[in-house]
């Protein structure tokens, strides 16, 4: 059975879906077979894999609505190991049209566990909220990974997060463990980066991540051209910084701390 690690923070532009897209392309280049679940309306996810949102026909939405099953909806991908569960617009209705249906919180897990045998591991890439599609993520996931930006506001909301993940611990999804904090957008020539980064080791200790992502025009430049960084510029820092994360992430066996 796949492990299942959700990316969250409800704290928009700190590199959740960065993270999401370019961890699951190093799974993937680490030949381990990985489903990367597209939850945000936005389907950011999906383009960054080179997925055009458009023209996908049947989505995550069909599925958390019982309309389609999982397989029906996933996508390849130009990664041999890396297939996507894509979204679009969408899915804003699905936050609506689940509040009233029974077990809401548990669809994105009916859904999963229909293909979870086919997969290493599945990364799930929520919207920059705590509504019910975060809810969902969480209560499908083994593990939580958060994504902090290396600057002066990071723990700002972070308070919140966890507090929601002891909530989804306590009624919905008791084996939800912290995977590990992410550090994002590190600035090498930045002092406040340094320490923030400081701060927040002092504060979570071994849960935080070893490797840190930088900021990086060329992690930058590769969702325009829908590609993952290690297919726009394998050398550069930002994909070796994931490639570092991935290796993580496996050597812990999906737990980290």
């Amino acid at each position: 059975m796949a492990r299942i690690i959700t990316v969250a923070n409800q704290k928009g532009g700190v590199g959740k879906t960065t993270t999401a897209v370019n961890l699951s392309a190093s799974l993937a280049a680490a030949e381990k077979r990985t489903l990367l679940v597209d939850m945000d309306p936005q389907a950011n996810a999906c383009s960054g894999c080179g997925i055009d949102k458009t023209e996908v026909i049947s989505t995550i939405y069909n599925a958390l609505l019982g309309e389609t099953s999982a397989a029906e909806v996933i996508q390849k991908t130009e990664l041999g190991f890396l297939d996507v569960l894509p979204s679009n617009t969408d899915l804003i209705g699905a936050e609506i049209e689940l509040i009233s249906s029974a077990k809401r919180e548990y669809r994105l897990k009916q859904v999963l566990a229909e293909v979870s045998g086919d997969y290493e591991y599945i990364i799930v890439d929520c919207p920059p909220s705590l509504g019910v599609l975060t809810v969902n993520s969480l209560t499908a996931a083994d593990n939580i990974l958060v994504p902090l930006q290396c600057e002066f506001y990071a723990m700002e909301g972070l308070g919140q997060l966890m507090q929601t993940v002891r909530l989804v611990q306590q009624g919905l999804n008791p084996k939800l463990e912290i995977c590990g904090i992410l550090l994002t957008m590190f600035d090498g020539r930045n002092n406040l980066c340094h320490q923030v980064s400081d701060e927040i080791r002092n504060h979570f200790g071994d849960k935080v991540f070893s490797a840190v992502i930088p900021r990086n025009v060329r992690l930058s430049e590769a969702p325009s051209y829908g590609q993952p960084a290690i297919l726009y510029d394998i050398s550069s820092r930002g994909a070796r910084a994931y490639m570092a994360l991935a290796k993580e992430i496996i050597e812990a066996g999906g737990r980290h701390g």
